[in-house]
């Protein structure tokens, strides 16, 4: 009888963590796998163009409403207990950090289903960031874990988790730029918005602090206007940043920059090669400092911590303050080659899915 897996996902970030589990799992004829998507990310651009890029969809889909994060980690909680109920795996796997996490991990105890975290043991120390209770609490409740880089090991460790139980096996994440390269390579997005290679600037924004409020948009504002005096800025932005920069007066300024390009969310393809071709990045957010690190990309992280401490002590990320004549001397120092050379953490080699699956295997058996 096979042991069953079950991935549970909600977000555009642990999409991309997982798409190499089904292949990988397929490999041994005493497993099986399944993916559950709770529907947090319910937007088409933000969930189904994922799956059907990677030519993947999930086994079950939750349909979640939008809501606050109580009510949408209550549904996902009742939901999920019926496909537990139904399906009955040996084991559940979450990643990352996100609602859909912890809601997940809170099922899988309260159903006596054994957990593993994916990513486990990261840290910010910043309890200011929802991200970081629903890390801490989701490694409270798992049995297994696997860690991307040495600091979640040192981290669990501390926390006094059994070293056991503990798997330092790579990042997954990087698996999936990995398996998908070619397909990166090929992607026309540069032509079509007229964009030369290192000639450009990528930008992420998404924390609430800098683009709910009127303060943080004037901040990015500013910002904006010290790299797009020099260099062409590429910026993604969620529909929901749109609203608050029409509500406070920047989008019409915004617009009038001929060296601002603002898109909306880009396929996974697009925004890879993007990264790729960069000059640099900007960025508030986590998962692109790990992609510009393997990419050997520079990223200027505007934030004071990071739950990825690898990609600044060993890759090309560094932490600056929100402060324009930083980014500005930053610029200068990558257009002179003068700004740091990363290197590529340990086992971010594309094969971590294949070390858990090998170690599930060894686990359920």
């Amino acid at each position: 009888m096979k042991k069953k897996i079950l991935i549970v996902v909600g977000t555009r970030p642990n999409f991309i963590k997982v798409t190499q589990f089904p292949s990988v799992v397929r490999e041994y004829a005493h497993l099986e796998c399944k993916i559950v998507h709770t529907g947090q990310h319910s937007d088409p651009a933000m969930s189904t163009a994922f799956f059907e890029q990677f030519n993947m969809q999930p086994d079950m889909f939750l349909n979640i409403k939008q809501g606050s994060p109580v009510a949408q980690m209550a549904e996902i909680m009742t939901e999920l207990e019926k496909t537990v109920l139904q399906y009955k795996p040996d084991i559940m796997i979450v990643p990352g950090d996100v609602n859909t996490t912890l809601a997940a991990a809170l099922t899988a105890n309260k159903m006596g289903v054994r957990l593993a975290h994916l990513e486990a043991g990261l840290r910010s120390f910043d309890y200011s960031m929802p991200e970081e209770f629903n890390r801490k609490l989701t490694d409270d409740l798992s049995d297994i874990f696997f860690v991307t880089e040495q600091s979640g090991y040192d981290n669990l460790v501390n926390e006094q988790h059994q070293k056991h139980k503990i798997h330092f096996v790579g990042n997954t994440m990087i698996d999936t730029l990995v398996a998908f390269s070619k397909r990166i390579d090929e992607t026309p997005v540069l032509n079509e918005h007229r964009l030369e290679t290192k000639k450009y600037v990528l930008m992420t924004m998404h924390r609430p602090a800098t683009v709910d409020s009127k303060e943080g948009l004037s901040k990015l504002a500013g910002i904006i206007e010290a790299i797009t005096g020099k260099l062409k800025l590429v910026f993604p932005v969620h529909p929901r940043t749109v609203k608050n920069m029409e509500a406070h007066g920047f989008l019409s300024i915004f617009k009038k920059n001929r060296n601002l390009l603002l898109t909306g969310p880009l396929d996974y393809f697009a925004f890879q090669k993007l990264v790729k071709e960069c000059l640099l990045v900007v960025t508030d957010s986590g998962g692109i400092q790990e992609e510009s690190t393997y990419l050997q990309v520079p990223c200027l992280t505007l934030r004071s911590n990071t739950e990825r401490p690898s990609t600044v002590e060993l890759g090309t990320n560094e932490l600056i303050p929100f402060q324009r004549e930083v980014i500005e001397e930053r610029i200068e120092q990558v257009q002179q080659n003068t700004y740091k050379k990363g290197a590529i953490p340990p086992l971010w080699d594309g094969k971590a899915t294949g070390r858990i699956v090998k170690i599930l295997s060894d686990f359920l058996a």
